[in-house]
């Protein structure tokens, strides 16, 4: 597996694509894309690359992570959208704020599916482990790949840092026990791509974060 980061929006939400070696699928991951020129990007580096979108996943539903979620079911028409079902009333709330929030053109999508912890996630013969992270938000999930040691974050665990609970349905000593039991029980040398900043490690994080110490 591949993992492609894209940084798009006011609040420079990264966008992964996850791309199955073998077979030229891919999987879009909170696609934050809102503006015609960001939409563009993504598009294009699919297409020149020759990918097939195979699936559309949220890690929760924040506005800034779900901006593009229409356009890529528009572009790529049946695309599964899945999402934990605990995050749907936050996705079921972007429209009442988007336009406050500078994104007046915001078009809601809703999943044709669910995430479920344990549950595994294919993209071609990639499988990706979905695991439980409340606590930056309801549902909020993040998703681990074994043989690449790779975690796609969302906003649960950042280089040094960890997500704000301060947003309806965050809580903190929730967040902390979710980073304890689902991220810090990987190796150290997995490698965690957040949903803003740079990628980091488990083991740079255990012995460096000061929310973990």
């Amino acid at each position: 597996m591949t993992v492609v980061g894209f940084t798009f929006n006011t609040f420079s939400e990264n966008t992964y694509l996850l791309i199955d070696d073998a077979t030229r699928q891919c999987a879009i991951v909170d696609p934050g894309c809102y503006s015609p020129d960001e939409q563009q990007v993504l598009r294009q580096y699919i297409e020149t690359n020759d990918l097939r979108v195979s699936l559309l996943l949220n890690t929760h539903a924040h506005i800034d992570h779900v901006l593009g979620n229409q356009f890529v079911l528009d572009t790529w028409p049946g695309t599964p959208f899945l999402l934990h079902r605990l995050d749907l009333p936050t996705l079921r709330s972007v429209p009442t704020y988007a336009a406050n929030y500078g994104f007046p053109q915001y078009h809601p999508a809703e999943p044709t599916g669910e995430l479920v912890a344990g549950q595994p996630v294919h993209i071609g013969e990639t499988e990706l482990e979905v695991r439980f992270t409340p606590g930056h938000a309801p549902g909020h999930v993040v998703f681990y790949h074994a043989p690449t040691a790779t975690v796609i974050g969302g906003d649960v665990l950042f280089q040094r840092s960890i997500g704000r609970t301060d947003l309806p349905g965050g809580n903190h000593a929730t967040l902390l026990h979710s980073i304890e039991h689902e991220l810090m029980t990987l190796p150290d040398a997995t490698t965690v791509y957040p949903g803003h900043g740079p990628a980091t490690t488990i083991g740079e994080e255990r012995h460096s974060n000061p929310f973990l110490n």
